[in-house]
């Protein structure tokens, strides 16, 4: 079978933050991307250069989820304050301040769709925010544990939750009718993402297993894969949808073939001087095809990956 080998370098470092880096988000711009973490700093940084990052907010608490809406050029802020702040980036000011529970904001969708926000919540709650008149229009309590990680089906219109309860649950993203209750995670769901063309739904948990549901034969269990060593933290998919990378509590990065659901690569220190502690967030920019990636070691790693075909046999070689 053909397979690829992947090639890996460093290309950058992005210090500055004081704390633990949460979160990454995409923007307006190929080459700039957001980042948010422990210190309560909302960062601009450009890839095009190493130099420091611009600050777009500072927030009294944790920021743990960022989000991009490019139809309105707005950037989400969720931090563990009260609230869920509205940026206009463009004219860099807020533009609401939508009051939510004192609980901590895990994620955070947008549906151009339902011109709906979703957040989930560290009491287990769904908050569904109006885009339009910035007011929350409900709270949906779907478990008593942390509502740890989102994502939108942007074909069928379905927003799959992952739980610390073990469980992922499927919602009609409009509706917010239940429409499946996924479980086989042994501990918290950390992070949930549709394949591009919405065939898959992959999960990752702090059980270190990677799973992939078939959302199209009602999200029937596809194969589950131990990824890392200790829990997944991420998952991201390439811009052209063919691969897509996870990253965990290991200090490690892993690619993977998303159509045979192969690993590719291993990025972490000892190979690559990679991270030295739990790696938190990534993001698979447009820019060059470059990985970047947050960690509990307040830095954010620019990774230049080049791809080449190779001829091997079944096992894939890192």
């Amino acid at each position: 079978m053909n397979y690829r080998t992947i090639q890996v370098q460093k290309i950058t470092t992005f210090t500055g933050h004081r704390d633990c880096v949460y979160t990454l988000e995409k923007s307006d711009r190929e080459e700039v991307f957001f980042s948010a973490a422990g210190d309560g700093m909302v960062v601009a940084w450009n890839l095009e250069n190493s130099g420091n990052g611009e600050l777009i907010a500072q927030v009294p608490a944790s920021v743990y989820a960022l989000r991009y809406v490019p139809e309105k050029n707005w950037l989400l802020v969720g931090h563990n304050h009260n609230s869920l702040q509205i940026i206009d980036i463009a004219n860099k000011e807020v533009l609401a301040a939508v009051p939510l529970p004192p609980v901590a904001i895990f994620d955070i969708v947008w549906s151009g769709k339902t011109q709906f926000i979703y957040v989930g919540l560290g009491d287990g709650g769904l908050a569904v925010i109006d885009a339009n008149s910035f007011t929350l229009k409900k709270i949906i309590k779907l478990s008593q544990k942390s509502a740890r990680c989102l994502a939108l089906n942007e074909l069928t219109q379905e927003l799959a939750v992952g739980f610390s309860d073990h469980s992922i649950r499927v919602l009609d993203a409009t509706s917010l009718i239940l429409k499946f209750e996924l479980s086989g995670h042994t501990n918290s769901v950390f992070t949930v993402a549709y394949s591009p063309d919405g065939r898959f739904l992959l999960s990752g948990s702090r059980d270190a297993h990677l799973k992939v549901w078939l959302a199209t034969a009602e999200y029937t269990e596809h194969t589950s894969i131990i990824a890392h060593m200790y829990a997944i933290n991420h998952i991201t998919y390439s811009p052209n949808g063919k691969f897509f990378a996870t990253c965990s509590m290991d200090k490690s990065i892993k690619v993977w073939d998303a159509e045979a659901f192969r690993l590719l690569k291993v990025i972490d220190k000892v190979r690559h001087a990679g991270h030295g502690t739990s790696v938190n967030k990534l993001l698979w920019s447009g820019y060059r095809n470059q990985l970047v990636s947050g960690s509990d070691d307040r830095t954010i790693s620019v990774w230049d990956l080049n791809f080449s075909l190779t001829y091997e046999d079944y096992t894939v070689r890192d």
